[in-house]
């Protein structure tokens, strides 16, 4: 592929991809209201929508044996989802107030997914174990997002984590059912979504073509080609969201939506393909991207606990990390 081909295969691919992406997104929020799914499902359903270009960008590099590319798109679009998401979104709203039991219930599963991500990539243990970690904790949280309110609290667990683990759904969903809540869907969305969805992967595996050709063309490190440049353009969708969202007074469900979209990435961008593409060798640059990822994921779980939700200076905090990230990811390129 020539330079001129593959600019224009990243540009177009990208305007097609991005464009796409928000045709998808809502008609699958309709699918799912039409087929009665909880708030909390919905969020979920909506996020493996959002994630589209991210995941088929990570898979698409994954193929064509650039493990590296593969693993900085899906790691740099969490780190970057945590400063669009979230930094941006408390800085836009002034301040996002958020549950506690909230964040402990979504902030635990992303806690644990990043560590097991960082684990991952450096080696510690392979895809398929990293896969049954995440699982691990993944499966009983969507059994429990997907629960009826009376289910939740029948659990098989002592009563008070029983009642602790519903009142924490029923408090996530209030803070999502004003922010995503769609109109009904029907058969005809599914017909839209289906060739959307097809768009979307093809636009996204030229874009990535392309990017990885011009950074081959101009000697650009693959980490600055996935963990920034894919990165941040396959999560434009989902962050101008967060922040139309919190520009509206809606902002705290960008925290489910965040931990969502990081949690699914891992899993169904990197975890997944890994088992049949090979990962690239544990480095240097792999461990300063994953522990990035684990540290910002740290760090804004204990400002939006600490202050019951994320101020202004606390979102300028989350973007500062994500400015650091960027720095150092050139330094060590």
């Amino acid at each position: 592929m020539g330079v001129g081909l593959a600019f224009v295969a990243f540009v177009g691919g990208a305007a097609v991809s991005l464009g796409t992406s928000w045709v998808l997104v809502t008609r699958v929020e309709r699918l799912g209201e039409w087929l009665g799914l909880s708030e909390a499902l919905l969020g979920l359903l909506a996020a493996l929508a959002a994630d589209q270009a991210n995941i088929a960008a990570a898979i698409t590099a994954l193929a064509h044996q650039q493990s590296a590319v593969g693993a900085g798109v899906v790691i740099g679009s969490n780190i970057f989802n945590l400063a669009a998401l979230l930094g941006l979104g408390a800085v836009v709203a002034g301040r996002i107030v958020l549950h506690r039991k909230v964040i402990a219930l979504s902030g635990a599963v992303a806690v644990w997914v990043s560590v097991v991500c960082l684990v991952t990539v450096t080696g510690i243990v392979d895809s398929a174990a990293g896969l049954v970690l995440v699982l691990a904790v993944l499966v009983p949280y969507v059994v429990l997002l997907g629960a009826r309110r009376t289910e939740r609290r029948r659990l098989p667990l002592p009563r008070r984590w029983a009642t602790w683990l519903a009142s924490a759904v029923d408090e996530e969903e209030l803070e999502l059912v004003a922010a995503i809540r769609p109109r009904r869907g029907n058969a005809r969305d599914l017909l839209v979504a289906v060739p959307a969805l097809v768009i979307v992967i093809l636009a996204t595996v030229a874009m990535e073509r392309g990017a990885s050709t011009l950074g081959q063309d101009y000697s650009v490190a693959v980490l600055v080609v996935g963990g920034l440049v894919l990165a941040a353009v396959t999560s434009l969708p989902p962050a101008v969201a967060a922040v139309h969202l919190a520009a509206k007074g809606r902002g705290a469900a960008a925290l489910s939506t965040a931990f969502t979209s990081n949690t699914l990435n891992v899993t169904v961008g990197l975890l997944v393909p890994t088992l049949f593409f090979q990962l690239a060798r544990p480095s240097g640059q792999s461990l300063l991207i994953a522990g990035w990822y684990v540290g910002l994921t740290a760090l804004t779980l204990a400002l939006a606990y600490a202050g019951r939700g994320l101020g202004r200076w606390a979102g300028w905090a989350i973007i500062a990390g994500y400015a650091a990230f960027v720095v150092a990811v050139f330094i060590a390129s």
